[in-house]
């Protein structure tokens, strides 16, 4: 190496130095030297050599002996060892089989339990128990797959896994549905039930009713709610019937009403909230619940269109509504979250508004107080079973005050009905009492109080018709009508005393009173009959402070209680009689009406006296009348009957009076006002002999006082006298007034006109013509100068 790192070396040299031969020369020297050291040092070991040939060539034999030693003990121990090996190769076969063995165990020690798992995952799939399942798929794709390895079967178990849990929330959404479609179809037999809970609380004995109203509201709740934690600790959920929706209680006895919560299998609803919250899924859930919720709350507040024409349509449209909020309101207080006190709250809002909505519209329609009153009761009813579950419900008890009013108009209707039917079927004449009992049936029904009636015998007559009776009984029927609406209003008695005195007063003022104007202003109602309804009015306005009494007994308010409302049945009771006997006189007076009407005077006649004269036929059958009308009027009170009698006098001397005035008799003789003083006296003799008793001396005769009077002037034709005592209060003529006896003497002047055209060359008729002229002129200047 060195040699050619010098011949290197040296070689550039020599190519740099152009010295190339005589190194080659030096070159060649170098190395004849080294072969001459070589041969010499061969020289020198050539012998130990030869010794070392000599002593292998020794050790060869040797070896070849070893060889042949060696070769037969392998063979010797090959033959030997056979077994042996056989035995090592057995046993390595165990040692192999062993590990393979134990790797196995390993790992079907891993495997296994995924099987097992799997195996129990597909158990509970068949067995629709699928939050367990959902369980049991947490734990094998988190906890067991992991450790089980790379196999087939885990890579086709961890593919599965997603499709299962799909299956599962698709599963329990699907039996959601189906709950909520079978509450929706059931919510009906929910709220019955519930309403049946509520009733039978309210017929419970004292010592119960004083527990809380919610007991029975709630009862089912504490175990729902302690199933369900007893469940949580297990890692399950609340273990209710898999038949999801309503149970079959139609075999229950009516006598044990179950729990409204007991017909309703709610593990639907845990079973897919509790998936859902496993999958993380817990608020799509609980919105998508809620959203069907108010879908179906839409539905159940949609009342029928004719619902209003039976209690039934209206029992099923609270049934509904009651079972709707029963389901919430167990749902809110058996889950945690799914639905809160807010949202219930919202829903309650939204169906109270609508609820009162839909009442007041149907209820308008009514027309029926018996429909009104079950109304009331079932509405009374359906706000203590909802007050029951936690509820506000004052809202309706504000309109069931309302529907009050509406209550009242109908009973009003209703009862105007009666009235007028029982004045159509009365016979306005006094009731004939003829045995004990039929007296003391009377008296039962109507307070009569009349001790000298009392004492009279058998048989005798009650002053009033059936109509009084009839009526009272009727006014004690619309107060118990009243009470009837008043009752569980949760109202004080006060209020219901002061309601009940309210209605009854409408009653008394404007059905009874208009009923009583029907009956008193009706055609073809004769004065008997209407001596009669004063008569009834009456016994009426005297039983009113009965009818206090009776009111203050079935309220327990006391009539003189301060602020209380009184009747205003006495002031009614007057009215009618005031309009009773205002007809009385207006009947009366169109009666004489119709006999003055027959009257036929000779305006004209020549009579001279009234000595001869006969009293008129017209004013004879109009005098017997009235003595026959004014018999019937012993048993109306005195000043009516005088009332009526001065009425009737005053409106027959009015008349006479009229037709002496009358514009189309334009002349009157001497001779007719002898005829008409003659039918004045008839009159007079009439008032004479007082038909109505009550009068005080001449009273009745200063009815004709105006036309005898006047009569008498001119009949005995004082006019000196008249005319010199006329404004003093002595005067004999005072009630003449010169105005009516201008307008007579000008028609008496008229017809000594018309007598003196065939008559003029008469002294004593043109003597009386200027009399009367004179007459006229006096009379003239006394009007003139009153008139100043």
């Amino acid at each position: 190496y060195n040699r050619a790192l010098y011949k290197k070396g040296s070689k550039d040299t020599l190519y740099d130095g152009q010295e190339h031969g005589l190194f080659m020369e030096k070159l060649d020297a170098r190395i004849r030297n080294h072969d001459r050291d070589i041969e010499k040092m061969c020289n020198h070991h050539f012998q130990g050599f030869v010794d070392s040939i000599t002593e292998l060539l020794k050790v060869r034999g040797e070896a070849q002996k070893l060889k042949s030693q060696v070769t037969e003990t392998n063979k010797r121990l090959q033959e030997d060892g056979k077994e042996l090996t056989s035995s090592m190769e057995e046993l390595q076969q165990c040692r192999v089989q062993q590990r393979n063995i134990a790797t196995t165990i390993d790992k079907l020690t891993h495997c296994l339990p995924v099987l097992e798992m799997y195996s129990r995952l597909q158990e509970q799939m068949r067995a629709k128990r699928y939050y367990p399942a959902l369980r049991t798929l947490e734990q094998l794709e988190h906890s067991c797959l992991p450790k089980a390895g790379q196999y087939r079967f885990c890579s086709i178990m961890a593919e599965n896994i997603p499709k299962l849990r799909t299956q599962i929330r698709d599963t329990a959404m699907t039996q959601l549905r189906d709950f909520l479609e079978s509450i929706r179809k059931h919510s009906d037999k929910i709220g019955e039930t519930a309403m049946k809970q509520a009733q039978l609380q309210r017929s419970l004995d004292s010592s119960v009713t004083m527990q809380p109203r919610a007991l029975i509201g709630r009862r089912g709740r504490k175990m729902a709610a302690a199933v369900g934690a007893e469940s949580g600790r297990q890692g399950g959920i609340p273990m209710f019937k898999q038949n999801s929706g309503i149970l079959d209680v139609e075999d229950e006895e009516e006598d044990d009403v179950p729990g409204a919560q007991e017909l309703v299998d709610f593990s639907p609803v845990y079973r897919c909230l509790h998936i859902y919250t496993v999958l993380g899924l817990r608020d799509v859930f609980e919105n998508y619940y809620r959203k069907q919720r108010r879908k179906q709350a839409r539905l159940v507040l949609q009342p029928h269109s004719n619902m209003h024409e039976t209690l039934e349509g209206y029992r099923r449209y609270f049934n509904q509504i009651i079972g709707f909020f029963v389901v919430e309101d167990h749902v809110l207080h058996t889950t945690q979250g799914l639905v809160n006190r807010a949202y219930v709250e919202e829903l309650w809002e939204l169906a109270l508004s609508k609820i009162i909505a839909a009442l007041r519209t149907h209820s308008s329609y009514c027309d029926d107080p018996d429909l009104v009153l079950d109304l009331k009761n079932l509405i009374v009813l359906f706000a203590d079973t909802l007050q029951g579950y936690g509820f506000p419900v004052s809202q309706l008890f504000d309109m069931l005050l309302e529907m009050r009013e509406q209550y009242g108009e109908i009973l009003l209707k209703r009862w105007n009905i009666t009235f007028r039917q029982i004045l159509d079927q009365d016979n306005f004449s006094p009731i004939p009492v003829s045995t004990e009992q039929e007296y003391r049936l009377y008296t039962s029904q109507f307070p009569l109080q009349d001790p000298e009636l009392e004492k009279l015998p058998l048989p005798k007559k009650l002053p009033f018709s059936e109509f009084v009776p009839k009526a009272y009984c009727q006014l004690k029927e619309f107060i118990y009508a009243c009470l009837k609406y008043s009752e569980d209003l949760h109202l004080s008695s006060t209020e219901i005393d002061d309601m009940i005195r309210k209605s009854t007063n409408l009653l008394l003022t404007r059905t009874l009173s208009h009923c009583l104007q029907y009956a008193i202003k009706k055609k073809n109602v004769g004065l008997a009959e209407l001596v009669q309804v004063i008569i009834n009015t009456t016994h009426l306005e005297q039983s009113c402070h009965f009818l206090e009494g009776f009111i203050s007994n079935i309220t327990n308010v006391p009539p003189d209680t301060a602020n209380a409302t009184k009747l205003y049945g006495t002031s009614t009771f007057k009215d009618a009689r005031h309009a009773a006997e205002a007809e009385i006189y207006t009947s009366l007076n169109a009666k004489i009406d119709q006999f003055l009407q027959l009257a036929d005077y000779d305006w004209t006649s020549t009579a001279q006296g009234s000595g001869n004269m006969a009293a008129s036929d017209y004013l004879v059958d109009l005098i017997t009348f009235l003595r026959s009308t004014f018999s019937v009027f012993t048993n109306l009170p005195g000043k009516v009957a005088q009332t009526a009698c001065m009425s009737a006098c005053k409106h027959i001397s009015t008349s006479l009076m009229q037709l002496l005035l009358d514009p189309e008799v334009r002349q009157i003789s001497i001779g007719a006002l002898h005829q008409l003083q003659v039918d004045v006296k008839e009159c007079e003799s009439f008032a004479r002999a007082s038909p109505v008793a009550g009068f005080q001396g001449d009273t009745l005769l200063l009815a004709f006082s105006d036309l005898r009077q006047l009569l008498d002037l001119f009949t005995q034709w004082d006019w000196s006298t008249y005319l010199a005592d006329y404004g003093k209060s002595t005067c004999r003529y005072l009630r003449v007034n010169p105005h009516t006896a201008l307008a007579l003497l000008e028609k008496m002047k008229e017809t000594s006109r018309k007598n003196n055209v065939f008559a003029q060359f008469k002294k004593t008729d043109r003597d009386r013509q200027k009399l009367i002229d004179t007459v006229i002129k006096q009379l003239r200047n006394l009007i003139a100068q009153h008139q100043a």
